[in-house]
């Protein structure tokens, strides 16, 4: 039953996120009459009411045609109405097959989701390079051609479809489009990726803003609901009010703690280097399944709260206006004793357990000699030892492609 594997996934004896998508390939499992839960990289949830057929979040382009089978295994019903949580394409994409073979559905979103596809179209390429760094895909290209919603709504909206009632509202957190439900029929929070099961993504180092304060109001707001049931659009289904509530507080009381310390430090006049080495997640909450920093991390939740409220300047002078990087690379290479002493010493930091200070030194052994074979050798031991040992999927995509870079040019 799917209580049972969500108890499993709650009580951490099994793993369910925007990481492990632990039911996957299941089909749609039936939550309750009319309900359904579609398990994916981009969960979604289906609605069956008086011979109509709804949809909250649609999924990816990778898996359009596979939710399609499924949900047309589930119901037979047309498609009329959908929903996006957000316009992150793995919620956006998967209405083009019933489109094909049906009438063309209301797509409801915030207003802020159209403004996002524009932004998509105009940053194609950057889009492309960052989501292969990010998921380790060489092969993947980022669309350019969008479903844009039919409605759009700037901050409540509420749909009633048959013998259901769609409460929205819009909130920021990862995204400024995003959109929460609350189906009072089925007592039922539909949060989008405002819980993922992981620590909250809002620090994404290759991503635009993302808002951890209002992010904290929005996880509040959702408990006040008093839901029964949340299905997230990542990770696993959570049942019972106690359990929910717990989950979105806790979650709240985990970033305001971020937030907190480093307004408290900024208004202080500290340098985001020293902020980002003392800021420190709650210990007291660590030990909860949902709140592994295994695809974000606390200290780039940090650095976005810095980008929100102080800018691009992080405080060093020498930053503000600073030497081409290979410049100062070649001049510290050769204060050291060449490329292949700062390698060395790369080296040395890194047996004696100095990952950050090996990443510098290899970095900058690399920017001073681009065309050694010898130190890009260095700089892929040292980046791929620095991917083994994170957790987060942000840090290990970024430490395994700079790792590769070299990995090429280690050989003349």
């Amino acid at each position: 039953m799917i209580e049972e594997y969500a108890d499993r996934v709650w009580r951490g004896e099994t793993d369910d996120s925007i990481v492990d998508m632990g039911m996957a390939g299941g089909g749609v499992v039936t939550i309750s009459e009319g309900l359904g839960w579609w398990s994916g990289f981009g969960n979604v949830i289906t609605f069956e009411t008086a011979g109509e057929l709804a949809l909250f979040d649609t999924s990816s382009p990778f898996s359009a045609a596979q939710l399609h089978q499924d949900v047309r295994g589930w119901s037979r019903a047309p498609l009329t109405t959908a929903f996006y949580s957000h316009g992150h394409i793995d919620h956006v994409f998967g209405i083009a097959p019933f489109e094909e073979s049906g009438p063309r559905p209301t797509v409801y979103a915030h207003e802020a989701v159209v403004a996002r596809f524009e932004r998509y179209l105009l940053t194609n390429g950057y889009n492309a390079v960052i989501n292969q760094r990010q998921f380790q895909s060489s092969k993947l290209r980022w669309p350019t051609d969008y479903r844009n919603p039919d409605a759009t709504y700037r901050d409540a909206l509420t749909v009633r479809l048959g013998g259901l009632t769609f409460e929205l509202f819009h909130a920021k957190g990862e995204t400024d489009d995003a959109t929460v439900a609350y189906v009072p029929e089925h007592r039922l929070l539909l949060p989008g990726d405002l819980f993922i099961w992981v620590t909250p993504n809002c620090g994404n180092p290759q991503k635009v803003q993302r808002y951890p304060r209002e992010w904290v109001h929005a996880l509040r707001r959702m408990a006040a609901l008093d839901a029964e049931i949340m299905l997230p659009s990542h990770g696993a289904p959570i049942f019972g009010r106690d359990r929910i509530r717990q989950a979105l507080l806790e979650t709240a009381e985990w970033l305001e703690s971020l937030v907190t310390q480093t307004l408290d430090l900024l208004n202080a006049g500290a340098r985001l280097d020293e902020i980002v080495h003392a800021v420190r997640p709650a210990q007291h909450l660590a030990d909860r399944p949902y709140l592994r920093a295994r695809y974000d991390e606390p200290e780039f939740v940090v650095r976005n709260l810095w980008r929100l409220y102080g800018g691009w300047y992080d405080g060093n002078p020498a930053n503000l206006k600073p030497a081409p990087e290979a410049v100062l690379a070649r001049s510290v290479a050769e204060l050291a004793g060449g490329p292949q002493a700062l390698a060395d010493a790369a080296l040395k930091a890194l047996s004696e357990g100095d990952e950050r200070l090996a990443g510098h030194l290899a970095e900058m052994a690399a920017l001073a000699a681009p065309d050694d074979p010898g130190v890009h050798r260095v700089r892929a031991e040292v980046f791929s030892a620095r991917a083994a040992n994170e957790a987060s999927l942000m840090a290990k995509g970024v430490f395994t492609w700079a790792a590769a870079e070299s990995g090429d040019r280690a050989t003349p």
